[in-house]
């Protein structure tokens, strides 16, 4: 029953995504959305806030708890929400020329906040509540290993649980440069996630992925920093909320990993020289 539950949330998320997907590209901002992709194609962003409304919902819809849906909306809407920003505003001619983090801490010293920076402080703090909130959840307080730390150790597994999170979201927005990406990373990291108490919140944002996959494969929509960054935060929502304070160390070791890394390497240099990554990447997508 809990996995014929699971498909059902996931259906959901995939519908409550079409549907807003659809609302956005008829609404009045629609035109402002309008971008061309790394081939040159005219593609639209609206799949961002499509995605990040429908995996915030349907992940709120699937948690166990109030305290757990409402982290999964505040992530979600969060995340999506500023990431939105940095798609209209950080498309402008004058902000294009920070790139990455450091890119963005040097327009700071020089006195420019650039929208990415926005963007940032913005996924940080959409995170940290998000934390804060799991911490009220009964099943997420009850963890073994959090059962032994009051007061101070509670606020740092919150500080853990908002890096967990707010790494997770970047994690998916640094692999969204091809078409049908950082959604299929996302369904890699959310089936394993959407098994256990907390499933259903993975399980929503999963199913909202899945319905914008063709779409995306298709180079007809792309996430943007909006729809990679929600549906990086909600499924981090669900890494956070089933893992102690060593498990949330322990990932966000990886992710403060893996985002130094990206500061270096190419992902999709990376990918392009690794057998079955390659394959994996390309499967679905239109040829050159």
């Amino acid at each position: 029953m809990r996995a014929l539950g699971r498909l059902l949330i996931a259906g959901a998320g995939a519908a409550a995504a079409r549907y807003a997907l659809r609302e956005v590209r008829t609404a009045p901002v629609g035109p402002a959305l309008e971008r061309t992709n790394f081939r040159g194609r005219p593609v639209t962003v609206a799949a961002g806030p499509a995605l990040a409304a429908g995996a915030a919902a349907a992940g709120a819809f699937g948690a166990t708890s109030a305290a757990s849906g409402a982290a999964a909306l505040v992530a979600g809407v969060g995340a999506g929400g500023v990431g939105l920003y940095d798609d209209v505003v950080g498309a402008r001619p004058e902000q294009k020329a920070a790139k990455g983090f450091a890119g963005h801490l040097a327009a700071l010293r020089e006195g420019r906040v650039t929208a990415g920076l926005v963007k940032v402080v913005g996924v940080g703090v959409a995170g940290l509540g998000a934390a804060a909130l799991l911490a009220a959840d009964p099943r997420v307080a009850a963890h073994p290993r959090r059962q032994r730390h009051r007061a101070f150790g509670r606020g740092v597994d919150v500080l853990l649980g908002a890096g967990v999170i707010a790494g997770t979201a970047n994690l998916l927005n640094l692999l969204d440069l091809r078409p049908g990406r950082a959604i299929k990373s996302g369904l890699l990291l959310g089936a394993p996630l959407a098994g256990g108490p907390h499933g259903g919140i993975a399980a929503g944002a999963a199913g909202a992925a899945a319905g914008l996959l063709r779409d995306d494969l298709a180079e007809d929509v792309m996430l943007g920093d909006s729809g990679a960054n929600a549906l990086g935060a909600v499924l981090g929502v669900a890494l956070a909320a089933r893992t102690g304070p060593l498990g949330r160390a322990g990932l966000l070791a990886v992710l403060a990993g893996l985002t130094a890394a990206s500061e270096k390497v190419s992902f999709t240099s990376v990918i392009q020289k690794t057998p079955g990554l390659r394959e994996l990447d390309a499967l679905g997508r239109r040829a050159d």
